[in-house]
């Protein structure tokens, strides 16, 4: 029997930092509950966790007026980061040589469904 479920999302993009580091803090958060998520977020020593507080906080507003869910329900879907493009930039060396340095961005995407019910 197929059980129709909501997914709500929300998208940051451009974010001024490698997709890498992001996803290091998205693996924290998977799968678990919204309180939960929040203070994993609020305690790690990273600073990926900003921009992805705010995309968790923003998903779930959109499930709370968009699709009249209650945030105390929702547990985080999916979450990943996607690489934007990447800002080259170039520093001058020795010589007269120039080195290309690559300022990476990337697009974050978390998800939020209703928690499902264990039997």
């Amino acid at each position: 029997m197929a059980i129709d479920t909501v997914e709500v999302k929300a998208t940051a993009r451009y974010v001024r930092m490698s997709p890498r580091k992001v996803r290091r803090v998205l693996d924290q958060i998977r799968g678990r509950s919204y309180a939960e998520a929040l203070i994993v977020l609020e305690f790690m020593p990273y600073r990926a966790c900003e921009p992805v507080l705010k995309v968790l906080r923003s998903a779930v507003a959109n499930a709370e007026h968009n699709a009249g869910l209650d945030p105390r329900d929702l547990t985080v879907s999916t979450a990943f980061a996607d690489q934007g493009p990447v800002l080259r930039r170039f520093r001058p060396r020795a010589q007269g040589r120039a080195y290309q340095i690559r300022k990476p961005t990337c697009h974050i995407t978390v998800a939020v469904a209703p928690a499902e019910a264990e039997d």
